[in-house]
Formats: structure tokens, C-alpha cells, sequence
């Protein structure tokens, strides 16, 4: 599967399969969703390349969406 890439507020949001590694697809100040273990989880790429994510998932790909476009609208600040 391709990534699926959303752009909001200047930063790339990618939806990956679940066989998908975050650090492979995706750079640094990019987010990623990805569905994993029937939830949809969120994560983030720090400017150095660690990825880092929420303790939970969301229950479909349109929240995850709805939260990785707020955390775009807070980092274009």
C-alpha cells in the first residue's frame, strides 16, 4: 500500500497500513496514523527522527484525522 498523505498547515500527515513502519514513510515533522490491533494510532516524528505517539488509539481513521489536523493547527503556531 502506498501512504495516503494529507497535507494540513504545512505538515504531512501519512495514514499507513498496518504492515508499514512509521520511520520508514515517514520524515522528520511528519505524522502518522496507522491501524493497528482494531484501533487507529497516532504518531509523531521529532525533528531528530524519533517517533513518539499516544498511549492509546482512536476509534476510526476519521478521529485520528480530526486529532493529527489539530496537532498540525497547534505546530503552526
Amino acid at each position: 500500500m502506498t501512504p495516503e498523505l494529507t497535507i494540513h498547515r504545512g505538515i504531512t500527515i501519512a495514514t499507513l497500513a498496518a504492515s508499514q513502519a512509521v520511520d520508514a514513510h515517514c520524515a522528520p515533522g511528519h505524522t502518522a496514523i496507522r491501524e493497528q490491533g482494531g484501533g487507529w494510532w497516532l504518531y509523531f516524528v521529532d525533528e531528530d527522527g524519533t517517533v513518539d505517539g499516544y498511549d492509546s488509539p482512536f476509534a476510526s481513521h476519521a478521529e485520528a484525522l480530526w486529532a493529527a489536523k489539530a496537532a498540525a493547527e497547534f505546530s503552526a503556531r
